[in-house]
């Protein structure tokens, strides 16, 4: 799924196949976005009642039909109709995912466990742009279909070798006393702050790089992966950090790495040199990575055993929900600013001004964080049907 990051450096070429521009380009994300996001939840209390694991293989299937007929789409509703089946599928494998890792896990490895998952993720992420920039010279929809055989694949090995953790039973949504605890409102709050500042970054620094600076796709997908590369690394520091010294410094400290990237990159316009463009992606990526994980395990460890999927759906679903605003915000921003600067200026303007507020939000978001709790008292254990 996080292989979705290949579609991000194909805008420009998507953008020029339909005549759209980057306001209405915001559809394929906003579509792909709000509908895992809806869909997040939803899966994980399907998955505290089923079990997991076929509702993750469901996802698989779903994102796989939907990433074969990208070639098929010959006008842009048809792309924006498949991003949404491709999202409810994403959306049952991120609702079911955490899950997986804490049922399977002892409470006190949780951290490292999710980092293992968050290093998946952020490999996947650092390995799209540079596949989706070698793809987009055979056409946009090859950003898209290569995956489909990678979506079967995984979806049939985890068929046969992922846990047969068991379901409750029931159908029965979290109890009010656990999700409007006030860990779990801060936690999902600051999750989205910080998503609504990533994803400006990512829906403008394609265009950034490709229109402003002139790089070639290829070249501009090897820049722009330094952002996910980060994210790779920072989310197994900082689950470890989370294991080893409570949950709020990890959470402040990547907020803040994740502010001081925005900043440095609010400044960038076309003469600003490729190595520093880099370097800011990287620093929000990496802050990005440690606060997520740790974030992720204060969620997790809030809910009881038997819905850990509901837990799991709620993270991504309030992670998600920034990722909309922030794209919705931002193209706002863009379009107001095209219309009086002309392109090339409002790719600089709007993505020095959106990268500033950005940066602002995640530096405030790290204030409250500090005051999350170090461990919950009610952390989940391993699924007694083990």
């Amino acid at each position: 799924m996080s292989l979705d990051s290949a579609a991000n450096i194909a805008f420009p070429a998507m953008a020029a196949a339909f005549g759209v521009g980057p306001s209405e380009i915001r559809w394929v994300i906003v579509c792909y976005v709000f509908a895992y996001a809806v869909t997040s939840f939803a899966a994980g209390v399907a998955a505290d009642r089923l079990g997991p694991r076929p509702v993750f293989v469901t996802g698989l299937g779903l994102s796989a039909l939907a990433f074969a007929a990208y070639p098929l789409a010959a006008a842009f509703p048809a792309v924006l109709a498949l991003r949404v089946l491709q999202g409810v599928g994403g959306g049952l494998v991120y609702g079911t995912a955490p899950a997986i890792i804490t049922l399977s896990t002892p409470p006190e490895r949780h951290g490292r466990a999710l980092g293992a998952l968050a290093f998946g993720m952020g490999a996947g992420l650092s390995a799209g742009p540079i596949v989706g920039g070698v793809l987009v010279g055979w056409g946009w929809p090859w950003a898209f279909a290569f995956r489909a055989p990678l979506a079967l694949g995984v979806g049939l090995a985890a068929l046969f070798l992922l846990p047969r953790l068991r379901g409750t039973g029931r159908w029965r949504l979290p109890p009010r006393s656990e999700w409007l605890r006030w860990p779990v409102l801060q936690s999902l709050v600051l999750a989205g702050m910080s998503s609504w500042a990533q994803f400006s970054v990512w829906l403008l620094a394609p265009f950034y790089i490709v229109s402003v600076l002139g790089l070639p796709a290829q070249v501009g997908g090897l820049v722009f992966v330094l952002g996910p590369v980060g994210t790779a690394l920072g989310g197994p520091f900082g689950g470890w950090l989370s294991d080893r010294f409570g949950r709020r410094g990890p959470m402040a400290t990547g907020l803040l790495i994740e502010a001081s990237g925005l900043a440095a990159l609010s400044g960038s316009d076309a003469a600003t040199p490729v190595v520093a463009v880099g370097a800011a992606l990287f620093a929000v990526g990496l802050g990005i990575g440690v606060f997520q994980v740790p974030n992720l395990a204060q969620v997790m460890a809030s809910f009881p055993a038997a819905r850990q999927g509901a837990a799991g759906g709620l993270a991504f679903m309030g992670r998600t929900l920034g990722t909309v605003a922030g794209v919705q915000v931002n193209a706002s921003v863009f379009g107001a600013l095209e219309r009086s600067w002309g392109v090339v200026g409002a790719f600089s303007a709007a993505l020095g001004s959106s990268a500033l507020v950005c940066a602002a939000a995640a530096a405030l978001a790290a204030v409250p964080s500090r005051s999350v709790a170090r461990r919950d008292a009610r952390p989940a254990g391993p699924d007694p049907g083990l």
